[in-house]
């Protein structure tokens, strides 16, 4: 079952990051124009990379750093 709050808080937070972070914004781009992604699909994608780096930044207590998440040489591979 689709948890609706999960969701909605996705959203607001995939859109908050795509304003927000260079890197972020970054893989939403290269998600919609090098795998040819909808807008939704993209933004799926980005929500679920952002939750696995929050769920491992939580299990090692770790700080997120930006440039660990979306690192520039993973951008220009991808």
């Amino acid at each position: 079952m689709k948890s609706e709050r999960l969701n909605h808080a996705g959203y607001l937070w995939v859109f908050s990051a795509v304003s927000a972070s260079a890197g972020a914004k970054g893989h939403y781009r290269r998600r919609r124009d090098d795998h040819g992604d909808w807008h939704a699909a993209a933004q799926k994608n980005l929500f679920n990379r952002m939750l696995g780096q929050l769920y491992r930044c939580l299990q090692y207590h770790k700080l997120f750093d930006e440039h660990t998440a979306f690192p520039v040489e993973l951008a220009a591979a991808e």
